[in-house]
């Protein structure tokens, strides 16, 4: 039961973060951890998150995204289409999570969406700050995000699969 609710009050909102950081990270680490059977999707909707070539091309797209974030021509997280966009995925992320869970999916796409609204946000504010308070560069800041978020997605997961 103790697990349960750190993993609704966590785990879950951690994904949804790390959503906000980086689009595809947890979806990548989200397919892998269910393909090996240890995030246990029902046999419904999201049983597709459990296929091989899931969980590859969630692991490509989101290496594109780790490479291309560090583009000068890449736009800010913050413009509409990109929070729109992130905030579905954090929606998707949420419900299978809670899915795996046995909880209401509900819970889990609401929770989904406005952590997703937190790392988008909070994420770019602190991006921004630590690249003028430290004078580091911009793709350095970015480098140590992308291990943030990589981590905390692993990380996440782990509560939730025990």
């Amino acid at each position: 039961m103790a697990m349960e609710v750190i993993s609704w009050l966590i785990a879950l909102p951690l994904l949804g973060t790390v959503t906000g950081l980086r689009t595809f990270t947890p979806l990548a680490v989200l397919s892998w951890f269910a393909y090996s059977g240890a995030l246990q999707v029902q046999y419904g909707w999201d049983l597709w998150m459990a296929k091989l070539p899931v969980a590859i091309f969630f692991t490509v797209i989101a290496i594109c995204e780790l490479i291309a974030d560090k583009q000068p021509w890449m736009l800010d997280r913050i413009i509409l289409p990109s929070v729109l966009f992130k905030v579905v995925l954090g929606a998707f992320v949420g419900a299978v999570v809670a899915d795996g869970l046995n909880g209401p999916e509900l819970e889990g796409i609401i929770l989904g969406v406005l952590s997703v609204l937190v790392g988008t946000y909070g994420g770019y504010l602190i991006r921004k700050e630590l690249v003028v308070r430290l004078r580091y560069a911009d793709c350095n800041v970015a480098l140590v995000e992308d291990a943030v978020a990589v981590l905390c997605a692993i990380f996440a997961l782990r509560v939730v699969t025990g």
